[in-house]
């Protein structure tokens, strides 16, 4: 008698307020850096996918940027994808940091939620459980329990470890059978040239005020393997800001931040290409270009 339990496969996506730690939860899942993280608000904006392979499943985790009331047309766009991404998948992970009380922005998610959750089960994450005590971890579960009719109710730690598998496990349970989707090996579906543009902006938001994450915006014009070199490549990338004041900032002083940013993002590049680069980064002003729709197209929004 075959007792082989059937393969599962399908998409999850986490969402939950900027910064609630739904990036470094998709990396720990996938076992690798796919999705960017830092400590500014709004540093997803791609749904980027991470691919988790198991024995019993392939389970696709779609990183969406977080969800916020918009006040520009970049904003918009963001909520958007994010709204498109809930249609597509067969689970949903709403996160909520256990060190920090539940506010406004988590109650508008919730009611956005509700919506999907009568076709789609939504499960209640409890992220940073290794940043607080065992007491604030459970009054938190109780509070985010207040919120929504949850299928599943789970706290975890990205940095530490504590319960990852078991929101794997969480997540692939509510998975349909199905084949492999991707190939075994393959982390994430996203092109190479978006991942990299992606960790330049990482390494550029390291360290900058607050009013300049939402400017920062990078293309990767040019990207190949440099001419009878096999161990090269060559990255060519802007990096754009909104005003000519804040060209100053991501320079510094003598060019100091800039060389800072490029040599921070290239080692993530190596790690990522599996080959030594050679990258070459310029700023670019682009006036106000998270409220212009032809200049957004042209970065990728």
């Amino acid at each position: 008698m075959n007792t082989t339990p059937e393969h599962r496969s399908g998409f999850a996506c986490f969402v939950g307020r900027p910064n609630a730690g739904k990036s470094t939860l998709t990396n720990a899942l996938v076992g690798s850096k796919v999705a960017i993280t830092s400590s500014k608000p709004q540093t997803t904006r791609h749904a980027i996918r991470g691919i988790v392979h198991r024995p019993d499943a392939q389970l696709v985790i779609i990183d969406t940027p977080g969800l916020h009331r918009p006040r520009t047309l970049l904003g918009e766009r963001l909520n958007d994808i994010v709204h498109s991404t809930w249609a597509e998948v067969d689970v949903v992970g709403f996160c909520v940091p256990a060190d920090e009380k539940i506010g406004p922005g988590d109650r508008y998610i919730a009611t956005e939620l509700r919506k999907v959750a009568r076709r789609t089960p939504v499960l209640g994450v409890v992220t940073k459980t290794d940043l607080v005590s065992q007491d604030r971890v459970a009054e938190q579960l109780v509070a985010l329990q207040e919120l929504m009719d949850f299928a599943e109710l789970v706290p975890v730690s990205a940095v530490d470890g504590f319960q990852v598998g078991t929101v794997a496990d969480l997540l692939v349970g509510r998975l349909p059978e199905g084949p492999q989707l991707y190939p075994d090996g393959d982390l994430t579906d996203e092109p190479e040239q978006t991942l990299v543009a992606e960790l330049i902006r990482e390494a550029a938001l390291e360290g900058v005020r607050d009013e300049l994450p939402h400017s920062i915006a990078v293309t990767v014009e040019e990207m190949h393997p440099r001419d009878g070199r096999a161990d090269l490549v060559d990255v060519y990338a802007l990096v754009y800001v909104e005003r000519p004041s804040q060209k100053g900032i991501i320079l510094g002083h003598k060019g100091e931040r800039l060389k800072q940013v490029g040599a921070t993002a290239r080692r993530h590049i190596e790690a990522l290409l599996g080959s030594k680069v050679y990258l070459d980064l310029h700023i670019k002003v682009a006036k106000d270009w998270q409220r212009d729709p032809k200049q957004l197209r042209r970065l990728g929004f």
